[in-house]
């Protein structure tokens, strides 16, 4: 049976995600697997597939994992209150923003503010993908653990490298995510899977 504690839980840390976040839902990734790996709600492998699915599946990247993470750890109402705990914050924002502020990106203040955020955004961005990377090409875990690489997901992180410049080169632009997730999750099915097919 599901602690009515961790709905309230839920709720707040996904608030706090939701209220400090800039960026969209990259921007998000760092403070959610933050909070989900110091809370022990998943393990960092966990994480890593509950982005895959949030990628995969339709909506906005942030709400499918506060959906998705709060269905392990509190079934339907913990969906409920992790989804609502992340949007929240935004909802408010933006009416605020409608209601009371015309011409927004016209203050001096708010330039600066962005001018500010967006360096921050990028650097954490890139930090969480540098960690996954490491994570699920190398096994890095921490400075205390050795290296243990994944040469599988090696293979399909240089193939779908080599497709991406390779379609950049000859079309002179990049190729569609939803066709490179579709692309992956045959890759995935191949050398993970063989029996399936």
């Amino acid at each position: 049976m599901t602690c009515p504690m961790i709905y309230l839980k839920l709720f707040l840390n996904f608030l706090m995600i939701g209220s400090l976040s800039f960026g969209g839902g990259y921007g998000m990734i760092s403070l959610v697997r933050e909070t989900v790996l110091s809370n022990g709600w998943l393990t960092e492998s966990e994480f890593l597939n509950f982005i895959a699915v949030s990628e995969s599946t339709p909506g906005p990247l942030a709400v499918n994992m506060a959906t998705f993470i709060g269905s392990t750890q509190g079934g339907l109402l913990g969906a409920l209150f992790a989804t609502l705990g992340v949007v929240l914050p935004s909802f408010f924002i933006i009416l605020i923003i409608v209601s009371l502020l015309k011409n927004l990106m016209e203050y001096a203040g708010v330039k600066a503010f962005l001018a500010g955020v967006r360096p921050c955004i990028v650097a954490l961005i890139l930090a969480t993908a540098i960690n996954m990377g490491l994570g699920t090409l190398l096994g890095f875990v921490d400075a205390h653990t050795s290296l243990t690489p994944d040469f599988k997901a090696i293979a399909v992180f240089l193939i779908l490298l080599a497709i991406h410049f390779l379609y950049k080169k000859h079309k002179k632009a990049a190729p569609s995510p939803i066709l490179m997730i579709l692309f992956s999750a045959c890759l995935g099915v191949l050398f993970w899977q063989p029996a399936l097919l």
